[in-house]
């Protein structure tokens, strides 16, 4: 019903950026909150920033400084810049989005992305 669809991810050398980008479609009446999340190989999955509808923002701690978190909320699309690449940032980039898919929903359901790798090289 909803598909969220990530692109931009890549190989990179320590220092550089990439800015991916995440799109969703399918039946979608609004969305609330859009974030990213990564994975690294072994660890469990990690929030990277989040923002609400109205734009206001939050990120980790380790990323703050580095990466910035946008949206156009007319292509219900959500982006990440990420400047200042270290090593420890390599990972699967998920995004996420809180989407109410009709006027009749009470809720909004949780979507996820397929992922999209980015690997920073030391």
């Amino acid at each position: 019903q909803v598909q969220l669809v990530e692109s931009g991810g890549g190989l990179v050398q320590a220092g550089g950026s990439l800015r991916l980008s995440c799109a969703a479609s399918g039946m979608i009446f609004s969305i609330n909150d859009m974030g990213w999340y990564r994975q690294a190989p072994g660890k469990q999955r990690e929030l990277v920033a989040t923002i609400t509808s109205v734009g206001t923002t939050n990120y980790s701690d380790s990323v703050k400084g580095r990466f910035t978190i946008s949206r156009d909320n007319a292509k219900n699309t959500v982006f990440l810049q990420m400047n200042s690449l270290k090593p420890e940032d390599t990972a699967v980039y998920y995004c996420n989005a809180g989407v109410r898919s009709t006027y009749y929903s009470r809720t909004y359901t949780p979507y996820w992305g397929q992922g999209t790798q980015v690997t920073v090289s030391s």
